[in-house]
């Protein structure tokens, strides 16, 4: 039995991402996600400035009248949400943890891609897969997907985004639009990154907390490494020790951008004390002029 607390959850996520895919990302989504190719639709009658490439000949020769082919775009395309639910998802020092961001990110996502009847699949994983909802299509399974990233409890703490994205490739052979949501807080995937990049439409969006950049001054505080279970103190009142922490996240975040933009990973940035609209629509706008 769901419990009530999840069942409001879900119904908030969907009210406030209800406005936002029909007003903003539900177009911008379709400019951006092209479908698999043209197929076949019909033989039509020649009009003058057709291509002349697309008359079918054999129609041509039994009317005794020149007839082209007409093709659309196939649309239906199959979108997989890959979430990193690891214990360093449970973490947050604003309003919201980042775990909870991720879960409305993955509502936006999910909603226009079925606002534009495409098939939404499920990947949640740990150091191991976690949950695995295959691909369909309709509203109720969005809320599905909403609920199970709500309610699901990790049965692992840590993270393997190679076993994530490893599993992506064993499911699916063909072609899909993947979203990766973490915070990247791992090492030793970026082999099976650049596969599941080449195979499919692979974009990154990373969710990140302003203390993870920025360190408080709160004097000596002990920290807890909730994958780990490991604590340690450290003097957050000492000036220098607050830069340097600064400065060494800053230069990793700027390896990290570099090494994704080596391979032609798109990355999405979102930190919890800005609102995650800005980076997703800027990002649709972005792609759209560049294809």
């Amino acid at each position: 039995m769901i419990p009530t607390e999840i069942i409001k959850k879900v119904r908030h996520i969907e009210i406030r991402t209800r406005g936002l895919v029909n007003d903003l990302f539900g177009g911008e989504y379709h400019s951006v996600f092209k479908g698999r190719g043209m197929s076949f639709s019909e033989v039509r009658e020649y009009y003058p400035g057709d291509d002349i490439r697309l008359i079918d000949w054999n129609v041509t020769a039994r009317s005794s009248l020149p007839h082209v082919k007409i093709f659309e775009e196939e649309r239906e395309l199959t979108v997989y949400l890959i979430i990193d639910i690891s214990k360093s998802g449970d973490f947050g020092t604003l309003d919201k943890y980042k775990n909870e961001i991720a879960a409305e990110i993955a509502a936006v996502l999910g909603f226009s891609a079925i606002k534009n009847n495409d098939k939404v699949g499920l990947i949640m994983f740990t150091d191991k897969i976690e949950k695995y909802v295959p691909p369909k299509k309709g509203k109720s399974h969005v809320l599905r997907v909403v609920r199970e990233l709500l309610y699901h409890k990790p049965e692992d703490q840590k993270t393997s985004i190679q076993n994530a994205l490893d599993f992506l490739l064993k499911v699916t052979k063909r072609r899909s639009v993947v979203f990766l949501i973490s915070d990247y807080i791992d090492d030793g995937y970026w082999k099976s990154l650049k596969i599941a990049n080449r195979k499919h439409d692979l974009i990154g969006i990373k969710i990140s907390d302003i203390a993870e950049s920025i360190m408080p001054n709160l004097g000596l505080l002990k920290v807890h490494d909730p994958e780990t279970n490991n604590e340690f103190w450290i003097d957050t009142g000492s000036e220098t020790e607050r830069l340097k922490f600064t400065k060494d996240q800053n230069d990793a975040s700027s390896i990290f951008k570099k090494k994704c933009d080596k391979i032609n990973f798109d990355l999405i940035q979102i930190r919890n004390d800005r609102d995650y609209v800005d980076p997703l629509f800027n990002y649709f706008k972005g792609r759209e002029k560049r294809i």
